[in-house]
């Protein structure tokens, strides 16, 4: 299935951080054709790129598949992969991330991220597995956030490796712990930095410092739901809900407090302040905040061929939004915002670059896989 959409530009129906409010600029691009590749998901979360050309889908109640492209006028073939940890999937918990070690070719390593545990206790972790053709083995527990909740909400839970082999991996706030994303003896609301076996890198910002937890990268996050990096400038970005508005794009670097809930845009869901600022001493700006919410999921910055005045834009799943939202970046400022997709009015989860230089979306609502790629005058590569 294949849908015709023209670009139209939006006004960004946020408050972007300043010195970037209201920016926006006439677009001159073609338009883009929207694919269904594979459908019949119950909510997916996250997807990676297999070397041969197969994708690894996550659904949040705890199932993974490998899933190969369909040719054209044939359906996507779908596997199911077993040995995946039993997770605790209640309101947001469940089964989130897979990524792929840098050496899979070599180690077939991949890690989840997910939830274990009930109602009255419950926590994430970062488990390490073999994919063995279509079965995972060898699983280990490399990392378990300590202390563990009752709260069923704000995870975090993505994951990003850096190119010195390093895992970062965002951890959510637990909702009723706000505070302690101000605390450095807690990894709530945190980025956390591991080596790929679950040690500390002994060159992290906190490492050696007394009463703080080694693991620790950056802080003051409320609801970190995506983080990725430009291979191009190397710039690391995390996506970040608000409570009532507040969501935030950030620049993530080493050591940095990023304000939460010191400073914020959003509200309490009462309609009562969080905090009197919106920006405070000691704390860096999200570089784009929007306001209403628009529920900031995956992310990825594109660079690829088959659009080329997308180069180095951020792209933004939203779910409340429904909406995927392009973020137009010249030299690092935004110059302005386009919201894509908003015709489907479905809950988008997750967007990736493809190695194809597509971009690749789950579809929260409907438990799709889809694939935006050129209107026209496109013949891969």
């Amino acid at each position: 299935m294949a849908k015709i959409v023209g670009f139209r530009l939006v006004l960004a129906v946020c408050a972007l951080a300043a010195p970037f409010a209201a920016l926006a600029r006439p677009e001159a691009e073609p338009g883009y054709t929207v694919d269904t590749i594979a459908d019949g998901f119950k909510h997916p979360w996250s997807l990676a790129f297999l070397p041969d050309g197969g994708m690894l889908v996550t659904e949040r109640p705890g199932r993974i598949s490998v899933i190969r492209a369909p040719a054209a006028g044939s359906p996507a073939s779908r596997t199911p992969v077993s040995g995946v940890p039993p997770v605790y999937e209640n309101n947001q918990a469940g089964l989130f991330e897979v990524v792929l070690h840098p050496r899979f070719a070599d180690n077939r390593l991949v890690y989840l991220s997910y939830v274990q545990g009930h109602g009255l206790s419950n926590t994430l972790r970062v488990a390490r597995a073999r994919l063995d053709g279509f079965a995972l083995r060898d699983l280990a527990v490399i990392y378990e956030v300590a202390p563990k909740r009752m709260a069923r909400t704000q995870y975090g839970g993505r994951m990003l490796f850096l190119p010195d082999g390093t895992l970062l991996i965002t951890l959510g706030d637990a909702f009723d712990s706000r505070e302690a994303a101000q605390r450095l003896d807690n990894p709530l609301g945190k980025i956390i930095r591991l080596r790929d076996d679950g040690s500390v890198p002994p060159d992290n910002p906190f490492a050696g410092v007394r009463g703080a937890r080694p693991e620790i990268w950056s802080y003051g996050h409320r609801h970190p739901q995506g983080i990725c990096r430009d291979p191009e400038t190397g710039r690391v970005y995390s996506t970040e809900n608000g409570a009532a508005g507040g969501d935030e794009l950030n620049l993530i670097n080493k050591g940095v407090n990023y304000g939460w809930p010191l400073a914020t845009f959003g509200r309490d869901y009462s309609g009562g302040r969080i905090s009197p600022f919106s920006h405070y001493p000691g704390t860096v700006d999200a570089i784009a905040v929007w306001t209403p919410s628009i529920a900031p999921s995956g992310v990825t910055v594109y660079r690829g061929a088959a659009f080329p005045d997308w180069n180095g834009d951020i792209f933004v799943a939203a779910l409340k939004g429904r909406q995927i939202r392009r973020v137009d970046m010249e030299g690092g400022r935004i110059m302005g915002q386009q919201a894509m997709l908003g015709d489907l009015d479905a809950r988008m989860r997750d967007v990736r670059t493809g190695p194809d230089g597509l971009l690749y979306v789950l579809d929260d609502s409907n438990g799709r896989i889809l694939r935006i790629r050129p209107a026209r005058g496109w013949t891969g590569g």
